[in-house]
């Protein structure tokens, strides 16, 4: 078993690397390559998720790489890889001979491979590593378009947002190290820390958790992430990146019960995302700035989930979620690659005249919206029954937030089926990207057994959490009535403005300032930190280091005239005196015998003089 995990994480990351490096010599075979791996992937993400293997290599000193697959990485590894063959499926549809198609694809496959090490880590060590390579992929994937500066900037922005978020890893496993306990470097043992460290590492899990899943105040990132192609956002922004905060406060729910407030911070933090940015969707005219508005909305339901400890409730909206978004970026991205355009008074009409794309847009935003029979309706349930069960003002926001979901997804649908003028300046859309579009929209429905009795029972022991709050009947018939008349209201109500004040719209159109606060709290500080360092180095170091610099020659300069001339001329004075010497040595020796002799008989004549006055 140990051979399956490692070819399900080793063949992305392989034959991504080998298209990436290959570079367009590749890019006539990449689409069929990344699809073949995308399927090959799937069927080991399946035969894992069944078998629940385990595997670990050496890497440092009692610190291996260790991953696992059990009941929720197993759930997540069939996800991301199913969505990934989505996505790539509608991708080598859609794309053209001029593309770099070899980087993009193998890019994509990287970027998957590095999830599915993420959520199959075991040690902290080895979700740092991943957690790396999948930030560095999507700055890269965002990216794509790298001639055009605002998508570069753009990247740049989501990839320096979510690092600074990241930096909490970095101190939660400093603080594990700390906390000198053998077991606290992995996931499950980081609850066995001692305090203060305790307290460390949730806040740093919490704070990377947050920033990766764009929840407040780290939302603003995903509005820039949209400069990147729509198969990029389908992928990165609905089942893999934005969800991997999540899913690691799931893993971790212990260590924030253990905290004693990280459970708390974390159910607030994602309620007041889904209210504040379902406010920030409604208040959209771009098709994929509501998208991702209500992406960061609805993550904020499964954050809700790990606050309350609702793994279950928590995990059926990761999927449902997942089916019902990335099909909505897929459709956005085939409207926009078909008419040209992803705004909505634009889009008009477009469901009418591209009536399969038409129907299954409808699935995905009913579904969105949360009404009844399809997933995102009951899943939000299970949840929300556990939020009821903790606090039941948990409870009240989750389905303020709800009502949201209703109000934004009945502002696509009447955009896109409002009668409007046929346009015949559109491309014709490619018939290869319906098939997978249905498979998501039937995946949008089939998902909903998932969360009723026995099959949600089941789920929760395959989760280890059976033991969770159900919801009552009530619940789901509430839930569906609110959502269904809010969703009634939002299309009777059209294309009219907003019923809030002027400020308030702007900021939510503006996604709440949050890119500007972060400017003016982060960044401008930063930069002018930066910019006083550098005026420091350049007034003061820089010219400190001239004046030693000058006052050394000068010093060089007075040895050089002063104490040289004194020290060459003591040493000309000993040569002078030594060569007097010489000269004087050198008179008596004539060569002749007597005068040796004479010189002799007088050297021990004064000697004995010498010696008779001692005496």
């Amino acid at each position: 078993m140990s051979v399956l995990l490692w070819a399900l994480v080793a063949l992305p990351l392989a034959a991504g690397a080998l298209l990436a490096l290959a570079g367009r010599a590749a890019d006539r075979v990449a689409p069929a390559v990344a699809v073949g791996v995308a399927v090959s992937a799937l069927g080991l993400a399946v035969a894992a998720a069944l078998r629940h293997p385990v595997v670990e290599a050496p890497l440092l000193e009692q610190l291996p790489i260790r991953l696992a697959v059990d009941g929720l990485s197993g759930i997540l590894v069939v996800t991301v890889t199913a969505v990934t063959l989505a996505v790539l499926l509608i991708s080598a549809a859609e794309s053209g001979d001029e593309e770099a198609r070899a980087r993009f694809f193998g890019l994509m496959l990287l970027f998957t491979g590095s999830m599915l090490v993420t959520v199959t880590a075991v040690t902290l060590p080895v979700l740092l590593m991943s957690w790396e390579m999948m930030g560095a992929t999507s700055w890269a994937l965002i990216g794509y378009w790298w001639r055009e500066p605002e998508r570069t900037a753009a990247a740049n922005t989501a990839f320096l947002t979510t690092r600074t978020a990241d930096l909490g890893l970095y101190l939660a496993a400093g603080a594990a190290l700390a906390s000198g306990r053998d077991d606290t470097l992995t996931l499950d043992g980081l609850a066995h820390a001692g305090e203060p460290w305790l307290s460390v590492i949730t806040a740093g899990i919490v704070a990377a958790a947050l920033g990766k899943s764009a929840q407040l105040p780290f939302s603003f990132w995903l509005s820039r992430a949209m400069q990147g192609p729509s198969p990029v956002s389908a992928l990165l922004h609905s089942a893999t990146m934005v969800v991997a905060g999540a899913y690691l406060l799931l893993r971790t729910g212990t260590l924030l019960d253990a905290s004693g407030w990280g459970s708390d911070v974390v159910a607030w933090a994602g309620a007041a995302t889904a209210i504040g940015l379902g406010l920030v969707a409604v208040a959209q005219t771009d098709f994929k700035q509501l998208l991702a508005a209500s992406t960061c909305a609805q993550i904020g339901f499964m954050v809700l989930a790990a606050g309350v400890g609702a793994t279950t409730g928590g995990t059926l909206q990761l999927m449902a979620h997942a089916a019902a978004k990335s099909l909505l970026f897929l459709v956005a991205g085939v409207w926009l690659t078909a008419l040209g355009t992803q705004q909505l008074t634009a889009l008009r009409g477009a469901a009418r005249y591209h009536r399969t794309v038409g129907v299954i847009c409808t699935v995905g935003a009913v579904s969105l919206a949360g009404l009844p029979p399809l997933s995102l309706w009951a899943a939000k349930d299970v949840l929300l029954a556990g939020a009821l069960a903790r606090d039941p003002w948990l409870y009240a926001a989750g389905l303020a937030a709800a009502v949201l979901s209703a109000v934004y997804s009945a502002k696509v649908l009447w955009f896109v089926w409002r009668p409007a003028a046929r346009r015949d300046d559109g491309r014709r859309i490619p018939g290869g990207v319906v098939p997978p579009l249905a498979a998501l929209a039937v995946a949008c429905l089939a998902l909903t057994p998932l969360a009723f009795p026995p099959i949600r029972d089941a789920l929760g022991r395959v989760l280890g959490a059976s033991a969770q709050p159900a919801p009552h009947a009530w619940e789901p018939a509430l839930s569906g009535a609110l959502a269904l008349v809010a969703a009634a209201a939002a299309w009777a109500w059209g294309s009219r403005p907003l019923p809030l004040p002027g400020r308030a719209k702007a900021a939510c159109r503006e996604w709440l300032g949050l890119e500007r606060a972060a400017h003016a709290l982060v960044v401008s500080p930063v930069l002018w930190t930066a910019r006083t360092a550098a005026a420091f180095d350049d007034r003061i170091l820089d010219r400190g280091v001239d004046g030693t610099a000058k006052g050394a020659l000068g010093l060089a300069r007075w040895t050089n005239s002063v104490v040289e001339r004194a020290v060459d001329g003591g040493v000309g004075a000993v040569a002078a005196a030594a060569r007097a010497l010489g000269r004087g040595a050198r008179r008596p020796q004539t060569g002749q015998l007597h005068q040796y002799l004479a010189q002799a008989v007088a050297a021990f004549t004064v000697l004995a003089a010498v010696l008779v006055l001692v005496r």
